[in-house]
């Protein structure tokens, strides 16, 4: 498992990294076990990947990186379907967990303690890219999403889940999103949580200038419907609002050849 020093990262990861490392990383592992034994499944309300398919079709023998992995239980699904994955993560909490669960199911692959904004991998190393509510949410998009392309080969595959930017200006500081815009989507990007976390929404229109800005062929953006009967445990989004606008997003892309 490869390190990232604290001196080397830039401002919002140290501030992210210590948020996860103190206090958001013991949830999430309390997740972790049920994940890794379920099958897939995406975002805040756990849709199977049957009736939202997020994982691309035919991994077996392609290199995957799961960019920010959390517990790396992406990772392990791909690695049943015949994928060589690799994780990155900015918490070494949450690989901690990541490789005890590698052993209990005795599925081993590279975890790398780092900045999904800087990987340490050469030019060229993957087949897909995957990144569910990770550096899609935690990153810098003008930084990971270039990161992104440099690592995956001509033809390759970025698939990213996040939350929907409707969502985000829907929010109020606690509680679930309403039905009142309570921010600009211009210049929307970086938000600074009261917690001290740092995260990231770039609006629709800037994301898929980007993309084209850094070699990507957008291929699909869907916009997530709840199911009727979906439940969550996450407390910013409810239901009745969910099931009638998008609260999550996910983007497909390939790198261009």
């Amino acid at each position: 498992m490869g390190d990232a020093t604290e001196s080397s990262l830039p401002e919002h990861a140290r501030a992210n990294r210590q948020l996860w490392d103190s206090t958001m990383s013991s949830w999430y592992g309390q997740r972790a076990l049920a994940q890794w034994a379920a099958e897939p499944h995406w975002g805040i309300w756990a849709i199977p990947q049957t009736q939202l398919p997020v994982l691309p079709e035919d991994l077996a023998g392609k290199d995957l990186i799961d960019l920010g992995c959390g517990t790396a239980y992406i990772g392990a699904w791909a690695a049943k379907q015949g994928a060589r994955p690799a994780g990155i993560d900015n918490s070494a909490k949450q690989l901690a967990v990541a490789q005890a669960l590698q052993d209990k199911y005795g599925i081993h692959f590279p975890l790398i303690h780092g900045n999904a904004e800087d990987v340490p991998a050469p030019t060229g190393t993957f087949d897909v890219a995957i990144s569910e509510h990770g550096a899609s949410a935690w990153c810098d998009p003008y930084k990971w999403i270039p990161e992104a392309a440099r690592l995956l080969r001509p033809g390759g595959q970025l698939v990213f889940m996040r939350n929907s930017t409707l969502l985000q200006l829907c929010s109020p500081e606690t509680g679930p999103a309403d039905t009142t815009l309570r921010q600009s989507q211009f210049g929307l990007n970086r938000i600074e949580q009261q917690n001290g976390a740092v995260i990231y929404q770039l609006p629709t229109g800037p994301m898929v200038r980007l993309l084209h800005k850094s070699g990507f062929i957008l291929e699909d953006l869907i916009e997530v419907q709840t199911p009727e009967d979906a439940t969550t445990d996450y407390d910013y989004a409810a239901l009745p609002w969910a099931h009638l606008w998008p609260s999550e997003e996910v983007w497909k892309a390939r790198r261009a050849g």
